[in-house]
């Protein structure tokens, strides 16, 4: 928990649990493992058990523990106004994590207005199963909670006015299985982090959440409230699919905000610079947000004539005072070369221009 976080979409962090489970590519080098073990080594006793090392490196062990009373009612105690990203250690909605839990932390958000609360997940089922849950005697499960003794009964709107849900999506196979069920969710706001993204992501062509199995091939943009289209003809260059006219069928909800960021820390993957201009352009096409929070530890390189290493620019390269390459070394992937100079270095700059795109 801190009141002030260097995660650049956010203004502080609230880990009313700890402890989580690698469910996906994008797990591989979480950060939240290797702190959640620091954490454990400080001594700090809700941490105890989260983490194991294996073969040398630190993973989760799948054990989720809730904090302490004083930290799940923090963001009660703060009257500023603040973005708090929920659950910047875990996820809310692991398997870990009791339905009591989840009812405490929504009432602890629902007695709190005056912050905006971010709750991403890689576990839309169960947030979807949760929320729908909650939609008709949300009241009464939050009252339960014991949290409410000193608020009126008056009705609480729902979804909340000031949580956004959102989704991690590393690829296109997690957009495809996550987005849908995020669309499908009862939320104010949604959103998705492409965070690291390792590969591309076409946003403007995801699977119908309201079709069955058996009828796949039906198709939306999530990034418009547009018809389902049916997959025939020519195949899109970037992914693949084929894509026609819209048929008829229901109107689809829209994501409100899109988060892309490249991988940082020990192992870091490279981003393609297209994926995320791919992302960028179909937001801006769309109206939606957009949010470029960092490259990561890489950045697209070039070599001039004499050798020298350049930046990669859409309209050109600039160089940069990083020649040691036993230091800052080149790395081949994706058919192109990268420069790895460290997340600071690599800063957020997506073709010179710094994005940062928030939902109204």
């Amino acid at each position: 928990m801190a009141d002030k976080s260097s995660i650049e979409w956010t203004d502080a962090t609230w880990n009313p649990t700890v402890g989580c489970s690698i469910v996906s590519p994008g797990c591989t080098h979480c950060y939240a493992m290797r702190m959640a073990a620091r954490c454990e080594a400080m001594g700090i006793a809700h941490y105890a058990g989260t983490t194991r090392v294996v073969n040398g490196h630190t993973l989760w062990t799948g054990q989720i523990n809730a904090a302490p009373d004083h930290i799940l009612t923090q963001p009660l105690r703060w009257k500023r106004p603040r973005r708090i990203f929920v659950n910047s250690m875990s996820d809310l909605f692991a398997e870990g994590v009791s339905d009591e839990t989840i009812d405490k932390v929504f009432a602890v958000m629902a007695l709190a207005p005056q912050h905006t609360f971010q709750v991403l997940t890689k576990r839309p089922e169960r947030m979807r199963e949760a929320l729908k849950g909650m939609a008709e005697n949300h009241h009464d499960r939050l009252w339960q909670t014991g949290l409410f003794e000193w608020m009126n009964e008056d009705r609480l709107p729902w979804p909340l006015p000031n949580v956004w849900l959102g989704v991690s999506v590393e690829d296109q196979a997690r957009a495809d299985e996550r987005i849908p069920i995020l669309l499908d969710t009862p939320a104010a706001v949604r959103f998705i982090s492409a965070e690291p993204l390792l590969g591309p992501v076409a946003l403007t062509q995801i699977p119908s959440p309201v079709v069955t199995p058996e009828d796949e091939g039906y198709w939306h943009s999530c990034l418009e409230r547009s018809d389902v289209h049916y997959c025939e003809g020519f195949p899109d260059v970037l992914t693949g699919r084929e894509i026609v006219e819209a048929v008829d069928g229901p109107m689809m909800e829209r994501l409100d905000w899109v988060i892309v960021g490249g991988e940082s820390g020990p192992g870091a993957r490279p981003m393609h610079p297209d994926w995320a201009r791919q992302i960028r352009d179909d937001c801006a096409a769309a109206g939606v947000p957009f949010f470029f929070k960092q490259w990561g530890e890489h950045v697209p390189c070039l070599r001039a004539d004499d050798g020298e290493k350049m930046v990669c620019l859409e309209d050109g390269a600039e160089s940069l005072a990083f020649d040691d390459e036993t230091r800052h070394p080149v790395i081949r992937t994706h058919g192109r070369e990268f420069w790895r100079i460290g997340k600071r270095a690599a800063g957020r700059l997506l073709d010179r221009v710094e994005h940062n795109g928030m939902p109204g």
